[in-house]
């Protein structure tokens, strides 16, 4: 675990969760962060993404088997039960915009990923 500061002064902890070469590109992995199910995915230009991993639709944890993919410029993974879509970037249900998963802050440092805290 390590703490980087924020620009507003505050401080967010970081809890590694995988090697990135350990995170196929396309595809997601499931992490426990903090007691939460999360859903880490790598897309193929080897941005990283991490949303709760619980399907509201489906109602369990599935959504790091979904498949990933784009949407015009939006990249999304569909949920392998029900086939909802939802935006890595905000995690916004992209075929109905009243139902969202939680997202995480992200980063990876020297091959690392480590997920911060939920936005």
């Amino acid at each position: 675990m390590s703490a980087d500061q924020l620009s507003a002064g505050q401080t967010v902890t970081y809890i590694s969760v995988c090697r990135l070469d350990d995170i196929d590109p396309e595809t997601g992995v499931a992490a426990l962060v903090r007691g939460e199910a999360v859903a880490v995915f790598r897309t193929l230009d080897d941005r990283v993404f991490a949303l709760s991993n619980y399907d509201p639709y489906g109602h369990a944890s599935v959504l790091a088997r979904g498949i990933v993919g784009t949407r015009g410029e939006v990249p999304f993974v569909a949920s392998p039960l029900l086939k909802q879509p939802f935006s890595l970037e905000s995690g916004q249900c992209l075929d109905d915009p009243s139902v969202a998963v939680a997202t995480y802050e992200v980063d990876v440092v020297d091959g690392e990923v480590r997920i911060g805290a939920r936005r």
